[in-house]
């Protein structure tokens, strides 16, 4: 291979890499203003307007919509930077790097918005709805004070950024993969023989 032809493989590749990093950072920029939005929008002024049922339906609703912009930044690039051609693992890479800018926006947006009182008030009305529903399940009462115990414990620990930041991306991180590797599946194209390196880079 001539030095001229090494250059010219080196370009394309070098700025394929560059219009995916664009590619990313647009569509998880907009992954991440969706959850965090809905996070501010919905987020109660006082414990006492918790919805623990509606909230967690409403959550992974908006985790879906969100998470709907790998499948468009996918055909994205693949349309118009790769000739229509995809390799899986491609595909998958930028699904999640857009999945980890938007969970860390959210973790972010988590953060910003709630404070040592109403996250402890949080953890509060969580435990007593936890309750409540075991009591509603006739579940035994040895049982019901296990949990209240568990419950005092995680708290505690809930207190610890380094214990809440890892806890309020596992809420996040697996949607963002599963949506990845559906989208990763559905749109990845083989190439046809013959079909350049620079194209599959």
């Amino acid at each position: 291979m001539n030095d001229s032809s090494y250059l010219f493989r080196w370009f394309v590749r070098n700025n394929k890499f560059n219009i995916m990093k664009k590619v990313v950072l647009i569509f998880g920029i907009i992954a991440g203003i969706i959850v965090s939005s809905m996070m501010f929008i919905t987020f109660p002024s006082s414990a006492d307007e918790i919805n623990f049922e509606g909230g967690e339906l409403l959550g992974y609703s908006t985790m879906i919509i969100a998470f709907s912009t790998i499948f468009f930044a996918i055909r994205a690039y693949r349309e118009k930077y790769a000739d229509g051609v995809i390799k899986f693992g491609k595909a998958f890479l930028i699904g999640l790097y857009i999945t980890l800018i938007a969970s860390a926006m959210y973790v972010a947006s988590w953060e910003l918005i709630t404070d040592e009182n109403n996250r402890a008030e949080f953890m509060k009305e969580y435990s007593a709805y936890t309750v409540k529903k075991m009591v509603e399940n006739e579940t035994p009462q040895a049982k019901i004070d296990l949990t209240i115990q568990e419950m005092q414990d995680f708290s505690e620990m809930y207190k610890n950024i380094w214990v809440r930041i890892p806890l309020t991306l596992m809420e996040i991180l697996p949607v963002g993969l599963l949506v990845t590797l559906i989208c990763s599946a559905i749109l990845f194209k083989k190439p046809v023989d013959g079909t350049p390196d620079e194209i599959l880079a």
